[in-house]
């Protein structure tokens, strides 16, 4: 998802999987694979940005982080 700000001024969020093209036609308007043309006040060069690291995101392995017992907690065994 990546966050963007229509003409109007209003925010919000998009599934750049969606995305099929964007152009500057002066205005930047995104076409969906909808279909669906919205025009918004994003420069191209940004939203490429966006969705590129959008999709570096997507793509990394989640890490499990131990969590360590409280320090109160009995120990295993103890009880």
């Amino acid at each position: 998802m990546i966050a963007l700000r229509k003409i109007n001024g209003s925010e919000f969020v998009l599934n750049a999987d969606l995305i099929e093209t964007v152009e500057s036609t002066p205005d930047t308007m995104i076409t969906l694979t909808s279909g669906k043309k919205i025009i918004i006040q994003n420069k191209v060069d940004e939203i490429v940005r966006k969705a590129i690291k959008y999709k570096q995101l997507c793509n990394q392995t989640l890490q499990v982080v131990p969590q360590k017992p409280p320090v109160n907690a009995p120990t295993p065994g103890q009880g």
